[in-house]
C-alpha cells in the first residue's frame, strides 16, 4: 500500500476544506454538517472541530446511514447502524461529507436517504457535497463542491483513507488490486 498523504498532510486538507466552508457559506448559522457512515462521520467531526477553533461556532453535525438505499447491497446481511440527525434542516445548507468520491453511487444514496427523511427533518435549502479524495471514475454525474485531493487513479486500484479511530492509522492510502 502507497502513502498518497500522511496523518499530518490529511490534517492540514480537512483544516483547509473547514477554511473553504466557512469562506463560501457566509451565515454559519444556517449551516450544518452531515457525514456518510462511516469513514464519513470522522471527516464530518474533523471540519466541524475545525470550524469551533477558528470561528467559535459548533455546527449541527448529523450521521447519514445510506445501507438500505444502496443498489449495489444484495445482501440481507448488510448491517442498520442507523440515522442520526438530531437537528431542523429546514433551510439549512447541508455539508455532505465523505472520503472518497468514485462512481458517485454513494452520493445518489446519500441524497435518497437525505430525501426520504426529509419529511421528518424539513427540507434543506441547498446540499453541498465534501470529499476528501475525488479519484475519477465517475457512473453518475455528481461532482464535489469540496475536495481534499484530486487524485487520478486506474480502474485496477483502490484509495483509502484511514482514521485512528476506526484503522488505528491515519492518512490516505494507495493499493492496487490484483
Amino acid at each position: 500500500m502507497k502513502e498518497i498523504l500522511n496523518e499530518s498532510a490529511l490534517g492540514r486538507a480537512l483544516k483547509r476544506l473547514a477554511y473553504e466552508i466557512v469562506e463560501k457559506n457566509e451565515n454559519l448559522n444556517e449551516l450544518a454538517l452531515v457525514g456518510i457512515r462511516t469513514r464519513g462521520v470522522c471527516v464530518a467531526e474533523r471540519i466541524r472541530d475545525f470550524i469551533k477553533q477558528s470561528e467559535g461556532i459548533e455546527l449541527p453535525l448529523g450521521i447519514l446511514d445510506i445501507t438500505l438505499y444502496r443498489d449495489d447491497i444484495l445482501s440481507c446481511d448488510a448491517e442498520v447502524k442507523g440515522t442520526q440527525i438530531d437537528f431542523d434542516v429546514e433551510g439549512k445548507t447541508l455539508v455532505l461529507c465523505d472520503d472518497v468520491l468514485y462512481t458517485g453511487r454513494t452520493v445518489r444514496s446519500a441524497i435518497s436517504a437525505l430525501v426520504a427523511y426529509g419529511s421528518k427533518m424539513g427540507r434543506a435549502k441547498k446540499i453541498s457535497l465534501l470529499e476528501v479524495v475525488d479519484r475519477g471514475h465517475r457512473e453518475l454525474p455528481f461532482r464535489a463542491d469540496f475536495i481534499g485531493k484530486n487524485l487520478p487513479t486506474s480502474s485496477k486500484e483502490k484509495v483509502y483513507v484511514k482514521f485512528k479511530e476506526i484503522d488505528g492509522v491515519e492518512g490516505v492510502f494507495l493499493q492496487t488490486q490484483e
